[in-house]
C-alpha cells in the first residue's frame, strides 16, 4: 500500500489535532489533471464501508478501492522549501507527471499532457 514519511506523519497528526471532528486522512486518485490522474487528500470523520484503512504510525489513512492500485508503493512526503510547502507524492507506478506534480500518468490511459499548461514531464 502507500507510506508516509516521518515529516508527513507529523504534519497530518498536527492537522488532526486541530480538527477534532476528523479521525483520519483520506488519500485518493481521481481522473483529471493535465496528465490523466490527480491526487487528492483531505481529513475525514471516518472510513466508508468500501475503504481500506491503513494505520501508519498512529494515523488512520482511508483509501477507496478504485484508488488502492494506483497508490500501491506511493510515498507521501511533506516538503517545506523556498518555492513552497506541501505534500509531495513519489509514485513508482507513474510513467509521467505534470510540472507541478499534482497529476500523473501510468501509461495505460489516454494522456491529456500535450495540452498541459503546467509543464508535463515524462
Amino acid at each position: 500500500m502507500l507510506m508516509l514519511t516521518e515529516k508527513a506523519i507529523d504534519v497530518v497528526k498536527n492537522l488532526l489535532a486541530e480538527n477534532p471532528e476528523a479521525s483520519g486522512l483520506r488519500v485518493a486518485v481521481t481522473g483529471g489533471g493535465c496528465s490523466g490522474y490527480q491526487y487528492g487528500m483531505g481529513l475525514e470523520a471516518g472510513a466508508s464501508a468500501e475503504d481500506t484503512v491503513v494505520a501508519i504510525e498512529g494515523v488512520a489513512v482511508y483509501v477507496d478501492n478504485a484508488s488502492a492500485a494506483l497508490l500501491n508503493g506511493v510515498v507521501i512526503d511533506y516538503v517545506d522549501e523556498l518555492s513552497g510547502s506541501g505534500f509531495r507524492f513519489e509514485n513508482p507506478n507513474a510513467t509521467g507527471t505534470c510540472g507541478c506534480g499534482s497529476s500523473f500518468t501510468t501509461g495505460d490511459e489516454a494522456s491529456a499532457s500535450s495540452a498541459s499548461s503546467c509543464g508535463h514531464r515524462s
